[in-house]
């Protein structure tokens, strides 16, 4: 709700500036046509604007990249304007999230799917990604919106608690899979941290920072901080111990917004190298979402125990 909110706010009052800049223009005659594509250009050069300094950061900082993992000046190219694509839709799709995500009636399932997004943002950015979903027949899929956007992960955690309850009552089942994206990842090791992850399959989880971002210093706010490299929340989620349901990592060494990349690496999970995709256009990828159904289909083909699972029967371990 709180993203959403505040990209309404922003929009109108974008929209109402630019308006009023404008009428002088109208009054001198300047054809309404010139003045609405003015009006979106300026949109779309800010997101340019944005995404440059993004990349930007994520090229200082990058990981060192073995040399098959390199690509040529077209792949670039595509990386970038597949990365652009995937931003100039966003906010549309966060804006009117209730009307495109619709909550799955309450009936039974053995392993029900839970879509977990990213900093700043809420479920609408999965739009894309669960019509794929359900395309496979992969159902029922839910989504979780947490916030406001910059309280801490651990309440996001929390957040994240009621709504896992929330689904295995309305499904019936005893644990489900948690997609994640993003700092959503965070969020998942967070919510294992503190509630144990007896209810959760497997988390899948893309472009992870589990080691945080260089990015997060851009901005404020506690989760922001959070995801600082470094910092003694990151420390602590890496020391503790404790149980954590076995982890599927897709992660691009050109992530744009994750630096160093290898931040998303994470040890003792299935770490799956991606080559020239963004942090953002990893939603869309082909291969990402290859790899998503692929570890789903292998969870649902296991079957689903009649025991607790065995992730929560590990001896739990830090991060290591």
């Amino acid at each position: 709700m709180w993203t959403a909110v505040a990209l309404w706010a922003m929009s109108i009052g974008g929209v109402a500036l630019y308006a009023a800049w404008a009428a002088p223009a109208l009054e001198r005659g300047v054809a309404l046509w010139v003045v609405v594509l003015g009006g979106l250009a300026i949109y779309f050069a800010l997101i340019a604007t944005f995404m440059s300094i993004y990349f930007a950061i994520a090229w200082i900082w990058r990981s060192p990249r073995p040399l098959p993992m390199r690509i040529g000046a077209r792949e670039t190219l595509r990386l970038v304007l597949r990365e652009y694509h995937a931003l100039t839709g966003a906010a549309k799709r966060m804006m009117f999230y209730r009307l495109l995500l619709r909550e799955p009636k309450p009936a039974p399932a053995a392993l029900p799917i839970l879509l977990v997004h990213g900093v700043l943002c809420n479920a609408g950015v999965w739009e894309r990604f669960a019509r794929h979903l359900a395309k496979a027949g992969i159902a029922p899929v839910y989504t979780l919106s947490y916030g406001p956007p910059l309280a801490s992960i651990d309440a996001f955690a929390d957040q994240l608690a009621k709504r896992i309850d929330s689904v295995l009552a309305r499904t019936g089942a005893r644990e489900l899979v948690i997609v994640s994206h993003s700092m959503g990842g965070l969020v998942a090791l967070a919510y294992c941290r503190k509630y144990g992850a007896a209810k959760l399959r497997r988390v899948i989880a893309l472009a992870a920072p589990y080691r945080g971002s260089v990015h997060a210093w851009l901005l404020f706010g506690t989760c922001l901080a959070q995801l600082r490299p470094g910092n003694a929340w990151l420390d602590a989620l890496d020391r503790d111990r404790y149980a954590r349901p076995a982890t599927t990592s897709v992660w691009s060494w050109h992530d744009s917004m994750v630096a160093p990349q290898l931040s998303s690496r994470l040890p003792d999970a299935d770490n799956v190298e991606l080559v020239g995709v963004g942090h953002n256009a990893i939603l869309a990828d082909p291969g990402a979402r290859a790899h998503v159904l692929a570890a789903i289909a292998a969870e649902r083909a296991r079957g689903v125990t009649s025991e607790s699972p065995a992730s929560a029967a590990r001896t739990p371990s830090a991060l290591q």
